[in-house]
C-alpha cells in the first residue's frame, strides 16, 4: 500500500515539475513571441493597439526596409565575423591553457591555476584595459574586441575538469608509443572533451554576438560596428524617427516601433539557428564541471 501512495505521489509530482516547466518556458518565450508578433503586423494595428496574440494585417515590409538599410547586412557580416574569429580564438586559447593545468605531470600547474583564478576576482578595470588597447594599436579594428577576452577563466575550468577525467594511463600509453604532447592534446584529449568544447563554443559565440560594450568604446568606423551596436542605437537612441515617410508609401504598414522589432529578430534569429547544431552535446558539457572542480 505504501509503495502504491509512494509511486502515485511521485507520478503526481512529475507532472507537477511539468507543468511548472512548461509554464516557465511560456513565460521566459513570450517577450521574442511578442517581438515577432508586432515586426508581423501592419503598423496601423500595432497604433491602434489590436495586435495581441496573432499578426494583424501581415506583412514582411519592416524587415524590407530594414534590410534596405546598407547598414544593417554590414553590420551583420561584420558580427559573424567578429563571432567566428572571436570563438575561435577562445576555444584555441581555452584548450592550451586548459590542457597543461589538467596533467599531473605538469610541475608549476598549481601556480598557473592559482594565476587564472585570481584574474576570476579581480581585473584592472575598463581604464587600463583601454590604454593597453590604445599602445598596442588595436583601436578600431577586430582585434580590440577578441583578443582582450580571449580566454574566460571559468570556462577553461571547465575545460580542464574535462581533461582531468581523462584517465591519466591513456595519456602515458600514448606517451609510451612515441605521442608527444600536441598529439595526444589534438588526438586524445580534444575528441573525448567535444561536449565540452561544444558547449563552450555556444557560450563563446553568444557572448561574441551579444557584446556590443566593446565595440561602442573601441570602434569610432560606423562600417566597422556589429549588429547588436546598429541595434542599440535603433531601440534606445531612435535612428528610425520619420515614421510617417517610411510607412506613407504602404499604408502606414511600417511605423518605429515594428522597425525596431524587426531589428531584434534580424539581430536575434542568426545566433539562434547555431543551438541545434550543438544542443545534444549541450546537457553533458554542463555538468562536466559541476560535479567536481
Amino acid at each position: 500500500m505504501n509503495v502504491r501512495d509512494t509511486s502515485w505521489g511521485s507520478r503526481l509530482f512529475d507532472k507537477l515539475i511539468i507543468l511548472l516547466m512548461i509554464a516557465i518556458v511560456c513565460v521566459t518565450l513570450f517577450p521574442f513571441y511578442h517581438i515577432a508578433v508586432i515586426s508581423l503586423s501592419n503598423g496601423n494595428a500595432v497604433l491602434r493597439g489590436e495586435v495581441k496574440f496573432f499578426p494583424v494585417g501581415f506583412t514582411l515590409d519592416a524587415y524590407r526596409l530594414v534590410m534596405e538599410d546598407p547598414a544593417i547586412p554590414r553590420a551583420l557580416m561584420n558580427s559573424v565575423i567578429y563571432t567566428t574569429v572571436g570563438t575561435l580564438i577562445n576555444l584555441v586559447m581555452t584548450v592550451l591553457c586548459a590542457y597543461p593545468l589538467a596533467r599531473t605531470s605538469f610541475s608549476g600547474r598549481t601556480v598557473l591555476t592559482w594565476m587564472v583564478a585570481f584574474t576570476m576576482l579581480f581585473s584592472g578595470g575598463l581604464i587600463p584595459l583601454y590604454l593597453l588597447v590604445m599602445q598596442l594599436g588595436l583601436l578600431n579594428s577586430m582585434w580590440a574586441l577578441v583578443l582582450p577576452v580571449a580566454i574566460n577563466p571559468w570556462f577553461m575550468f571547465i575545460l580542464r575538469t574535462s581533461f582531468k577525467d581523462v584517465d591519466e594511463s591513456i595519456y602515458e600509453a600514448a606517451l609510451i608509443d612515441g605521442a608527444n604532447d600536441l598529439q595526444i592534446l589534438w588526438r586524445i584529449a580534444v575528441p573525448l572533451a567535444k561536449p565540452t568544447l561544444a558547449t563552450l563554443l555556444l557560450f563563446y559565440a553568444v557572448a561574441h554576438w551579444n557584446e556590443f560594450f566593446y565595440p561602442l568604446i573601441f570602434l569610432d568606423d560606423r562600417t566597422k560596428y556589429p549588429i547588436q551596436l546598429i541595434m542599440r542605437n535603433i531601440v534606445l537612441l531612435g535612428r528610425f524617427e520619420q515614421t510617417t515617410e517610411l510607412g506613407g508609401g504602404t499604408g502606414f504598414a511600417v511605423i518605429e516601433q515594428t522597425l525596431k522589432y524587426a531589428t531584434i529578430m534580424v539581430s536575434t534569429l542568426p545566433i539562434l539557428a547555431v543551438y541545434p547544431f550543438v544542443q545534444k552535446y549541450f546537457v553533458k558539457g554542463v555538468m562536466v564541471g559541476a560535479i567536481k572542480g
